[in-house]
């Protein structure tokens, strides 16, 4: 099996959560909101809500605010690369493997230009050797067309084989298996009980670092 290693970014490579509760706080001080709405936003985020056209829907309806839609989801992607972070220890792993030979890339779903500040902002731009963002490509997870054309960045095919890390059962470990890519699921604690058919399943992006590094 060819060394690629595909990686999604957010809650894999970057830990979004995190970020996520630092902009609820920015959130609530600026519309001075309250603590509690730090609560109430994050339990929203926690239900189920990942598209952020529908999230910033029930949020200005909730606190009836005065912007649109549109003007409260653009001003969280602008502000989102500023606040996500990628661990020092993930960055000396990426290093590890491309020292090795390996081909690293990023496959990711989300706007363009949210995704990728984040990506440049962390400095992943330089730490990686491709990226294939679904907000450019007009392609998202799971569909196969985005593994394949950061595989092709890469200089490698699918064919050939290689590997899918990421924290999302269907968009990555589903998209990664039809991919023909071995796969190692991040569980976060959001799919309780799901059935799943990883090949390893890790609590971080570190240790599914160390399972690539020895089956390579």
């Amino acid at each position: 099996m060819q060394r690629l290693a595909l990686f999604d970014l957010d809650n894999t490579l970057v830990n979004l959560n995190e970020a996520f509760r630092v902009w609820t706080g920015e959130f609530a001080e600026e519309h001075g909101l309250g603590h509690e709405a730090i609560d109430w936003l994050i339990a929203l985020d926690q239900a189920g809500y990942p598209h952020r056209e529908v999230f910033f829907s029930k949020v200005r309806e909730h606190f009836a605010l005065p912007e649109t839609v549109k003007e409260l989801w653009s001003r969280y992607r602008q502000r989102m690369p500023y606040l996500v972070r990628c661990q020092p220890e993930v960055m000396d792993g990426l290093a590890r493997l491309r020292a090795a030979g390996w081909k690293v890339a990023i496959v990711t779903n989300g706007t363009a230009n949210n995704q990728l500040g984040k990506i440049q902002r962390t400095g992943l731009a330089e730490a990686v050797d491709a990226y294939a963002l679904s907000g450019l490509e007009g392609i998202r997870k799971p569909d196969v067309g985005l593994f394949e054309i950061a595989a092709k960045r890469c200089g490698m095919a699918l064919a050939d084989g290689g590997w899918m890390v990421g924290d999302h059962l269907i968009a990555d470990i589903g998209g990664g298996r039809a991919a023909g890519l071995r796969t190692v699921w991040i569980d976060r604690g959001t799919w309780p009980g799901q059935e799943h058919e990883a090949d390893h399943t890790v609590t971080d992006v570190l240790q599914a670092m160390e399972i690539l590094w020895k089956s390579g």
